[in-house]
């Protein structure tokens, strides 16, 4: 995995990659790349544990100021959604008054920078499928399942 941060907050954070030069790779748009995970204080440290099975909270700051302000609101209903639950995009759009925008939803979703800590991946079909995940599908399911939901294989 790859973290990135800036003096505003946490800019972005990868899914697991089989190695380190695609972990960096995944991180679009960061010019000073920071070696340090100490940087990060516990957080790194809280995403392995997530990994592991365990509930873990994300009350990190985020540093979202390259997105535009629906992504933003996108983004922050979404991390409203508690683990081990699931809402739909249509959830979504009329939460943040965009009842007719499930797809914009999905494309915002879709460039969320910040995955684990904005779990866009708690975030299905109305028909129950999974949808979209930059990670695939199967990585999603497998987030969901570790977080005890039951899903169709």
């Amino acid at each position: 995995m790859a973290m990135a941060r800036s003096p505003a907050g946490l800019v972005a954070v990868t899914l697991p990659q089989s190695s380190r030069k695609l972990a960096l790779a995944k991180i679009e748009g960061v010019s000073d790349i920071e070696e340090d995970a100490s940087v990060f204080a516990d957080l790194p440290l809280r995403i392995q544990r997530y990994f592991e099975g365990e509930r873990v909270v994300f009350l990190e700051k985020l540093d979202v100021g390259r997105a535009t302000e629906f992504q933003r609101a996108v983004w922050e209903m979404t991390r409203t959604i508690s683990y081990g639950e699931t809402r739909s995009y249509g959830w979504v759009a009329a939460q943040i008054g965009r009842p007719r925008a499930c797809r914009a939803v999905g494309t915002a979703l879709a460039r969320n920078s910040l995955s684990i800590i904005v779990p866009c991946h708690r975030v299905i079909a109305a028909d129950g499928r999974c949808g979209g995940f930059s990670g695939g599908a199967r990585m999603k399911k497998q987030l969901l399942r570790r977080e005890g939901m039951s899903l169709p294989d």
